[in-house]
């Protein structure tokens, strides 16, 4: 993300002599970003697989995808407290075990019950890494480099979004194209949800790895030993004693929101919390996460083979990063409402494009050519409008648009907001699909439409201002 530097205390730009260290504590604890993107996704090389091997039908199939998302809110909404209390590094290696154990237990399931309930554990684990790596990445960081450090969290998710599915088509072909193909005893789809195994330590290691944050360490009273995290961070020209003094007054002023703060009105929540409602809301309404846990199942419904469909699904996840890549690029230059509107306008006209598509009658049980075509650009050009805007926009806006008195809980109930509406798409597209797939896009592209005139009248530029300036 593009920022200016910040002046150090002693009047000159800030260069930390060894940004190579924060680099590597910065991306260490982006590797819970990874596995959020990884494990969110990674589902979706094996939904077909196990439809057919617990012969369930698209309702339940739904609810053991969606089901992992209740995990998530739990997560998002105990993290914050549970690192107050034992530390941030704590709760990362707690997180690890979480991924650790999900991914064995995904992967070795006696029922279908009992898949779900690893998904609940996984879905917990993704909850707290999305709390969790932000939160430190923001309070080890140089106020320089926060900006740009605090976008590697955003990239690892879609690099780990990127890496399940490659993962997903490498056993894919090594199980000759069979999705419940045997390899080593076990059926393919279930080493696509082990491997994550491997990330899920790697974690947990580099947690052992990285300092404690300056902030918990000076709550608990540890002050030596957060000076001396700062001196490994910080710009030999910052006083370390000020920096220090600095932080212990942020902590006195700060107010602890509640939910009663976010009430006023007749409407309930004051105004800004409903447009923070209101953008989390439309980033899921548009159909994004179907592109990440459905794609290989949407594509083979059409017609197309397993093997492709699974190189489709990679495909869009590298259009993905490219997305976001532009999106760090221009966020700060363009500014956040113009971003939004350009990806509102680019996701309607590819989703009403594959709602064309997908209307076509089936010929031999595919989509005939020139519709086949139209909806895999479609929806590569879908996956690209949305990571140019949407998907990191809305997440500046609600670090941003709220006054400070209101900030923590307003983000929370937002991020709920966020989570519930992903649930909703994620629970009701296999249904949706069965009943009419045209007519799933129709409403998709409905929704991208609406959060046009939405962006317009009610959300404020936030672009060059300050947090107290939207007090």
């Amino acid at each position: 993300m593009s920022q200016a530097q910040a002046p150090s205390p002693g009047g000159r730009t800030a260069h930390p002599e060894h940004i190579g260290h924060v680099i590597f504590i910065t991306a260490s604890a982006a590797m819970g970003g990874f596995l959020f993107g990884y494990d969110s996704s990674v589902i979706n090389g094996a939904v077909e697989a196990i439809r057919d091997r617990y012969d369930i039908g698209s309702a339940a199939l739904a609810q053991v995808i969606a089901i992992a998302l209740i995990g998530c809110a739990i997560g998002a909404a105990t993290a914050g407290r549970i690192a107050d209390r034992i530390g941030r590094i704590r709760c990362m290696q707690i997180a690890a075990v979480l991924f650790t154990i999900s991914a064995v237990g995904s992967a070795l399931p006696f029922d279908i019950y009992d898949l779900a309930a690893w998904r609940i554990v996984g879905g917990f684990a993704i909850g707290m890494a999305s709390v969790i790596g932000p939160a430190y990445i923001a309070e080890v960081s140089p106020a320089a480099y926060r900006g740009r450090l605090g976008s590697f969290q955003q990239a690892a998710i879609v690099v780990g979004i990127a890496v399940s599915q490659l993962v997903n088509y490498g056993i894919l072909q090594l199980a000759d194209g069979d999705q419940r193909g045997k390899l080593l005893g076990l059926e393919a789809w279930q080493w696509m949800l082990g491997v994550m195994v491997v990330p899920a330590v790697l974690y947990g290691l580099l947690s052992f790895a990285i300092p404690e944050s300056p902030r918990f360490l000076i709550s608990v009273g540890r002050r030596e030993r957060a000076r001396a995290v700062l001196a490994d961070v910080e710009s030999k020209d910052v006083d370390l004693d000020a920096r220090i003094a600095e932080i212990e007054h942020a902590m006195r002023r700060e107010h602890k929101s509640s939910f009663k703060d976010l009430l006023g009105g007749r409407f309930a929540f004051l105004p800004i919390v409903w447009v923070g409602i209101g953008l989390s809301v439309f980033q899921q309404l548009v159909g994004i996460n179907v592109a990440f846990y459905y794609s290989a199942t949407l594509w083979q419904s059409v017609g197309i083979d397993p093997s492709s469909s699974f190189f489709y699904s990679f495909t869009t996840s590298i259009v993905n990063i490219i997305g976001t890549v532009i999106a760090m690029v221009l966020v700060d230059r363009v500014g956040r409402k113009p971003l939004a509107l350009v990806g509102s306008s680019g996701m309607a006209i590819a989703l009403a494009f594959e709602a064309w598509a997908f209307s076509a009658k089936l010929v031999d049980g595919k989509l005939p050519g020139t519709e086949g075509t139209v909806a895999l650009i479609a929806a590569h050009v879908f996956v690209l409008f949305f990571a140019l805007s949407w998907g990191v926009v809305v997440w500046v806006f609600l670090g941003e648009m709220f006054p400070n008195r209101i900030r923590a809980a307003a983000l929370g109930v937002a991020a709920s907001a966020q989570w519930i509406a992903n649930w909703a798409i994620t629970a009701s597209f296999p249904s949706l699909a069965d009943w009419n797939l045209s007519g799933t896009y129709v409403i998709y592209t409905f929704f991208a439409l609406l959060s046009i005139p939405f962006v317009v009248f009610f959300v404020r530029e936030t672009k060059g201002k300050t947090l107290e300036e939207m007090g």
